[in-house]
């Protein structure tokens, strides 16, 4: 029955039918039909499906094409010794693409040099006076490389090549072979007799480079005589030597070396002056003839020499040279300032940018007197005492009163090494950057007798340690500053934070990056010499900014005034207020009279200033001034080598002291500012102790106290209780008032603590 009703409304459903003429009928949907549904389910499951299955397909198509490579590469498969072959061709290419990223890594910051406009040269000729009108040196009119490579003297290149670089035309700016024999010869002879370093890497050097003796500046130098040989030919790479290498007397090129020297063009020189020419190229100034002929005669026979091991010429061809050694132009032996003419001049570059002739003549700041009291001071205390401290190199700036640089010392030898470490070595100034941070607290209402706590701190994880492990308590501000605490200003800078001191540093004339770590209130930034006797002299102005400057005018060869720096030059402001220079005054100049610079203080004369030693003794410093100047004092390595327990309480000290003692003589003292002439002693008092060194140092000799050392803390710590203690109030006693004065009770107002 059910089937019969089926089959009719099928065929029903299948012929239209009509309710009337002409009319029609939809035809009708079998009930028991089921309609597919498409939800999000069905969707999802269909994926998931078609998923599973790409998969599996995957996995298996995968399997094949694995065992097809399994079964193809059996074919290559080696055993025994080719094996361990190919064993070690794998390892080694690895190590060599590791090898490919580290070379890239280190070679990054060489090629960053070469970015620069390295073969343009100022084309300033500038005559340099001293403070009262003296020439005292030129720079730019002694560069010559007008001559090309072709006309200079066989000869002449010859006995370059002979004592520089005899493979120069073989290697590829590195040469490994030269390198190695170097290290042979050296090793005989237990110390160091010949250098490896090539023609290419020593343009490299002058080009791009600094002197300072570091694995970073020689890792650059390689990277770069590699770039030089690839950019430029061989003529090109010799003809930039023989122009750029300083040959002494302010010559640099080997055509303004002749001029200066025999007053011939280089195209004129005979084998004997070219020998004592290229002799130059090792120590310009130990071997400078006009200085000292013997020695600069004994080089060039050396030259002579390396010339017929070298194969360039025979014996009978140098013999003549050698029975008449060359002679030069009798020249004035007067001593140039060259470390402050190439700071001078790179300032007149700055100034005279904009100007129309480039032939100018320079008035300086230079006192000729105070520089060579400066350099003697330097070289006779690192002669003295260098070799015992290990301290290979020092640096000096001294500044007067009114920001004029009177003296600048950037090395032992400018003939030895031309990279100024007074303008450009930029090295951890240790406890010489406290007083920035003293400075900021001052500004912020601390007193040079604030009470301040000495106890341990602890920053992120790190924690300061005192010289010599010594804990304090409470102390004044005053000691805190004197005796070098270190925990005392990393609390401070902690509490008032360190990115307003940065800030004030670089007010006071910090020009270097300053970073706000935690270690920075101990002196682990770096900075220039110049920058700290800046920075310093702030103190000695009565809060005024420095003013440096080291050019006065700048004029034409007419004599036509072109700048002036009292109308031209910036205007000193002030920096830090009255009551904060007064307060930094005030502890500083303890520091010469019971602290860590007792070897720097005057007879008779007012001074202030700070010491600093870094971690493992790299530097030393004393800065110190009076009111008639501030100098910086720097001793250490250029490879930032330890030296031998040096402080700065010890040659930084010395050396200032030397200088400042002849810089005062026969003139008018001038006070430091807001601070009266008092001598306060501090029965604490030790010889050789000096707290700013490293905290592994031991305990030195003390001089006899009078009084036991627990005994004279005792009264210390009782004196600053009594200083803190509140007012007495008056007392009733029977009916009647006893007026006790609060001047019975306390100390009289003082502005520092002992």
């Amino acid at each position: 029955m059910v089937e019969n009703n089926r089959s009719q409304a099928i065929a029903l459903s299948s012929h239209p039918t009509q309710t009337g003429i002409g009319a029609r009928v939809t035809p009708m949907r079998d009930p028991f039909e089921t309609r597919k549904k498409w939800s999000l389910g069905h969707l999802l499951m269909n994926f998931d499906s078609w998923v599973d299955d790409a998969m599996y397909r995957s996995k298996s198509s995968g399997g094949e094409l694995w065992e097809s490579l399994t079964i193809f590469f059996r074919r290559f498969r080696v055993t025994g010794f080719k094996r361990s072959l190919v064993e070690l061709s794998c390892e080694g290419l690895t190590l060599g693409v590791v090898g490919a990223l580290l070379m890239l890594a280190l070679a990054k910051p060489a090629f960053e040099e070469t970015e620069k406009n390295w073969r343009t040269r100022q084309n300033f000729s500038v005559t340099f006076l001293d403070r009262f009108g003296n020439e005292i040196g030129r720079r730019g009119v002694l560069h010559n490389d007008a001559e090309p490579i072709d006309s200079i003297p066989d000869h002449f290149v010859k006995a370059v090549l002979a004592t520089e670089d005899r493979r120069f035309f073989e290697h590829i700016g590195i040469d490994f072979f030269g390198l190695f024999r170097a290290m042979v010869e050296n090793a005989r002879a237990n110390s160091v007799v010949q250098g490896g370093s090539t023609i290419t890497q020593q343009l490299a050097k002058n080009l791009f480079l600094t002197n300072e003796r570091t694995l970073e500046r020689k890792i650059k130098e390689a990277f770069l005589a590699l770039w030089l040989e690839y950019n430029l030919t061989k003529k090109e790479i010799l003809k930039l030597y023989l122009d750029r290498a300083y040959m002494g007397g302010g010559a640099f090129g080997a055509a303004a070396a002749s001029e200066f020297y025999f007053e011939k063009n280089i195209r004129d020189v005979n084998l004997a002056e070219a020998a004592m020419m290229a002799g130059l190229y090792k120590a310009p100034a130990k071997y400078a003839p006009h200085i000292n002929l013997p020695a600069a005669r004994a080089r060039a026979n050396e030259v002579l020499t390396n010339m017929v091991q070298a194969e360039f010429m025979t014996e009978g061809q140098v013999i003549s040279s050698r029975r008449n050694p060359a002679s030069v132009v009798e020249r004035a032996q007067k001593e140039s300032p060259d470390y402050f003419l190439d700071h001078a001049f790179e300032r007149v570059k700055e100034l005279a940018a904009g100007f129309s002739t480039a032939t100018l003549v320079a008035k300086t700041t230079i006192d000729p007197s105070l520089q060579s009291a400066a350099e003697d001071a330097v070289i006779s205390h690192l002669r003295q005492y260098g070799k015992d401290f290990r301290a290979n190199q020092a640096a000096m700036v001294v500044i007067e009163n009114g920001g004029a640089v009177r003296a600048l010392v950037g090395g032992r030898d400018y003939g030895e090494s031309q990279y100024n470490r007074a303008t450009k070595a930029r090295r951890q100034p240790g406890s010489t950057f406290k007083p920035y941070v003293y400075t900021y607290a001052v500004q912020r209402g601390y007193k040079p007798n604030t009470t301040v706590s000495g106890r341990s701190v602890t920053i992120r994880g790190w924690t300061p340690k005192n010289y010599g492990g010594r804990a304090f308590g409470n102390v004044s501000l005053t000691t805190a500053l004197v005796k070098s605490i270190n925990t005392v200003p990393v609390r401070i800078a902690a509490e008032l934070g360190r990115g307003p001191i940065v800030e004030l540093a670089e007010r006071m004339g910090v020009e270097s990056p300053l970073s706000a770590e935690p270690a920075m209130p101990l002196g682990t930034n770096e900075m220039t010499v110049i920058e700290q006797a800046t920075g310093y002299g702030v103190f000695m102005t009565g809060g005024f900014s420095t003013n440096r400057h080291s050019i006065v005018q700048i004029s034409d060869v007419a004599g036509n005034l072109l700048y002036d720096f009292k109308k031209d030059g910036p205007k000193s402001t002030r920096v830090i207020s009255e009551d904060a220079t007064k307060a930094m005054n005030v502890m500083l100049s303890q520091v010469p009279e019971w602290g860590t610079a007792r070897r720097s203080k005057l007879s008779g004369i007012k001074t202030a200033g700070k010491t600093g030693t870094t971690q493992a003794y790299r530097d030393a410093w004393f800065i110190g001034y009076t009111g008639n100047y501030v100098s910086a004092v720097w001793f250490g390595n250029d490879d930032y080598s330890p030296t031998n327990r040096l402080t700065g309480g010890r040659l930084p000290a010395m050396t200032w002291k030397k200088f400042m003692t002849y810089a005062h003589r026969d003139i008018e003292l001038r006070p430091l500012p807001f601070v009266e002439v008092e001598k306060p002693q501090d029965p604490e008092e030790e010889i050789e102790a000096d707290p700013d060194r490293p905290a592994d140092t031991p305990v030195s000799v003390r001089r006899q106290r009078p009084l036991p050392l627990n005994t004279v803390r005792t009264l210390r710590n009782l004196e600053l209780e009594l200083r803190n203690a509140p007012a007495l109030k008056p007392v009733t006693l029977s009916g009647k008032q006893l007026s006790i004065g609060t001047d019975l009770v306390q100390a009289p107002p003082q502005t520092e603590t002992r």
